[in-house]
């Protein structure tokens, strides 16, 4: 056809009068659509919906505080949005350049609206028939980013044009580079990360400015969706996208194509929890309590440091040394175990079935804490199995019974009140009225009687009935004085059950307690938080420790004697020394009646440390158990752990106030030719010590009637003749 025919052909075309009429409207609808969005874009920020960009030049983002171990090493963050500030020049220009090919490769030729870009997502939002594709740009989500509240994230017309006025806004006030910068420190990136600094922190380990091509690209490949793409749970589904963002890259001429090809090979390779800001949960969330407290919100935005006293090589070890035991126990290796395991629990959840958790776990758990006596400084401290099902801290908020780890705080007091370790004590059937009329008649947990026996084989066999009958003749008030100043601040009942450890104790309190053992008289309390610095580094707070003379050498260095025993040849035997464990220590283990709580607290002279095992809600663990098998080997591998790392510390010195003598094991007086096959070495705090033999006993004894001590062989009685058989008081 001709030019001219064509021409005829079309103006013919034109003349008939729906094809005018069809044009006359489209034209006006163009027309009214571009005069409504026109409106629409003038009017949709007049009424003050719209935030302003005033408050965006004097905006700092809030930044996490961050927690430290003893040592410098980063542990955690504490706030809102865990974020750490970095300026644009010290980060890597591959990160750059990967976020800007993925999220806006034409950031810097416009005006906060790329056009070519909304026009191409309209038309495939109209092919799709449904919103299929957004066109926000860097300045647009920054905006979103940084007002939550006037720019929602509802997929609508009115928002988007919200968005893209105070876009405009934006960039009319600031440069290019100030908005880019802006943009990678608030963006939000999967994991709790809220900036590119903290990302590469929680999943590299490391800083923005260390991160190879790869790790640049998977951080790019987050904001599309941060918890689609997280490479801790999603590996395979990440490293796809990550594949994707370095494709663009290298399409974008930003990379090479030798460069590409290696880092789309490069493994993912992710922080251990130590280096990410994952670890001690437990110990994190009980320091965040007590910051709250002191700083309230400031803790939460202002990016303090706070140095805590955490040794995270012995955090490890805790938590290694608790959870192989719990495991040990649940697999049937000390006997049947009927309940519900832990891996169990996880997998009947994982198929999900709602098993409860959150609170009280139905699983078998735990609590160890260590603690440096000579300070207080706690250095490991584990609440649970696992703070993400269980955020319950059994370490400083459960109430448990302590067993016979409370018998050494009886027998302290006892010491405290001149007896010594060759006290002769009766281990023989005792029964009392209770208050509610019953008669209660305690037992041993072997059920039997062995008669009379000193009171140093009465601890380290953990004889229930001698350490009843010593805090019965003590009395309640001096026991609960003494539990006082041990740091016990839980209610105790003045019931005679009390001897025996049936009151209610926080774990952290009853395995600190032992810091007067370590000490050889000194508790301390034990703290977390060495000092408070702002992000600045000025110091803001500096808690004191705080010390208290519990006992005097003498009487501590007895109990650490004794409780030397424990570990030597006593129910801690075969968990420890029996082991292999050679350093210096004393201990002691812990069972309630009703097999319900198990524990061991044992002591070095530079460490404190402690298991408690059982259910949250309180139930027999199995048949016969015993704190020396279920709870002193996780002890045992505890310190073993810590002690191929660090030197061993010496015995400890005994006091010059200590006096040393040969004792008649029956009587607890000074050996003689006539009990030679009973003699015993034993020691005393001068002063205290027998002043009568074993031969002067026997003839005198059917004589003296009405000592106030217990047991038959009225050793103390016959130190001095002028002693009224009494205890003092405290």
């Amino acid at each position: 056809m001709s030019a001219t025919s064509k021409r005829r052909s079309g103006v013919a075309l034109w003349r008939r009068p729906w094809i005018r009429w069809a044009s006359v409207l489209t034209l006006f609808g163009v027309g009214v659509g571009v005069a409504g969005f026109f409106t629409a874009w003038t009017q949709v920020c007049r009424i003050g919906v719209c935030p302003t960009t005033e408050a965006l030049s004097s905006y700092i983002p809030n930044q996490t505080s961050k927690l430290y171990a003893a040592d410098g090493r980063f542990i955690a963050e504490l706030g809102l949005e865990r974020r750490t500030l970095v300026r644009l020049d010290e980060i890597p220009q591959h990160v750059k350049d990967a976020f800007l090919v993925v999220e806006d490769k034409r950031f810097y030729d416009h005006n906060g609206i790329d056009y070519i870009r909304v026009f191409g997502a309209l038309l495939r939002n109209i092919k799709a028939g449904a919103f299929a594709e957004g066109f926000s740009t860097i300045t647009m989500q920054l905006a979103r980013n940084i007002f939550p509240e006037s720019l929602t994230r509802e997929k609508t017309l009115l928002r988007k044009l919200k968005e893209a006025h105070v876009a405009r806004d934006i960039e009319a006030a600031f440069p290019k580079d100030r908005i880019l910068e802006l943009y990678l420190n608030q963006i939000y990136l999967g994991s709790g990360a809220y900036g590119i600094e903290t990302a590469a922190q929680r999943y590299f380990g490391k800083s923005v400015r260390d991160v190879s091509v790869a790790e640049a690209a998977m951080l790019a490949a987050l904001p599309k969706a941060p918890e689609r793409y997280n490479p801790r749970r999603y590996a395979d589904r990440a490293i796809e996208r990550r594949n994707t963002v370095i494709e663009l890259m290298r399409r974008a001429e930003v990379v090479t194509n030798s460069d590409a090809s290696l880092a789309k090979a490069f493994p993912l390779q992710l922080a251990q929890r130590t280096e990410s800001g994952e670890t001690a949960p437990y110990f994190v969330e009980w320091v965040r309590q007590q910051l709250d407290q002191q700083f309230g919100q400031r803790l939460y935005e202002n990016g303090l440091k706070v140095y805590t006293t955490l040794d995270l090589d012995m955090q490890a070890a805790a938590e290694r040394a608790m959870e192989e035991q719990l495991a040990s126990i649940e697999s049937g290796k000390y006997g049947p175990f009927s309940h519900l395991t832990f891996e169990q629990y996880e997998a009947r959840v994982a198929e999900g079935e709602n098993l409860g958790g959150g609170g009280n776990s139905p699983y078998l758990q735990g609590a160890f804490v260590a603690v440096d006596p000579r300070l207080g400084a706690v250095r490991a401290l584990v609440g649970g199995r696992d703070f993400a099902d269980s955020k319950f801290n059994r370490a400083v908020q459960a109430l448990r019974q302590p067993g016979s780890t409370f018998k050494p705080i009886v027998y302290a007091a006892a010491i405290r009140a001149g007896l010594g370790p060759a006290h002769v004590i009766e281990d023989t059937p005792v029964e009392m009225s209770q208050v509610s009329g019953e008669v209660w008649r305690p037992q041993n947990f072997d059920l039997k009687f062995e008669g009379n026996m000193p009171m140093r084989r009465a601890l380290y066999m953990s004889r229930n009935i001698p350490a009843i009958k010593v805090g019965l003749e003590l009395g309640p008030d001096q026991v609960i004085r003494m539990a006082r100043r041990f740091g016990i601040s839980t209610p105790i009942p003045p019931y005679p059950s009390l001897y025996i450890g049936a009151g209610d104790v926080y774990p952290l309190e009853m395995i600190s307690s032992y810091s007067v053992f370590a000490n050889l008289g000194l508790r301390t309390t034990p703290y977390a938080i060495l000092r408070v610095e702002t992000a600045d580094g000025e110091l803001i707070w500096q808690p004191r420790p705080e010390r208290e003379a519990v006992l005097t050498p003498e009487e501590a260095w007895l109990m650490v004697s004794m409780m030397k025993d424990v570990v030597g040849r006593g129910t801690a035997y075969n968990a420890t020394t029996g082991a292999g464990f050679r350093v210096p220590a004393g201990g002691k283990t812990g069972t309630t009646n009703d097999g319900a709580d198990v524990w061991f607290i044992g002591f070095t002279a530079d460490l404190v440390a402690g298991i408690w095992v059982g259910f949250d809600r309180p139930k027999k663990i199995k048949s016969n158990a015993q704190g020396g098998s279920l709870a002193a080997p996780a002890w045992t591998a505890f310190m073993q752990d810590v002690y191929k790392r660090k030197p061993e510390p010496p015995d400890w010195p005994r006091p010059d106030g200590i006096v040393v003598r040969q004792i008649d094991a029956r009587t607890g007086l000074l050996a003689n030719f006539s009990c030679l096959g009973n003699t015993v070495t034993e020691f005393f705090v001068f002063g205290n010590e027998p002043r009568l033999s074993c031969t002067d006993y026997q003839m005198i004894a059917p004589k003296v009637e009405g000592d106030s001590l217990v047991g038959g062989a009225l050793p103390r009685a016959y130190r001095d003749t002028t002693n009224p058989f009494r205890i003092p008081p405290l």
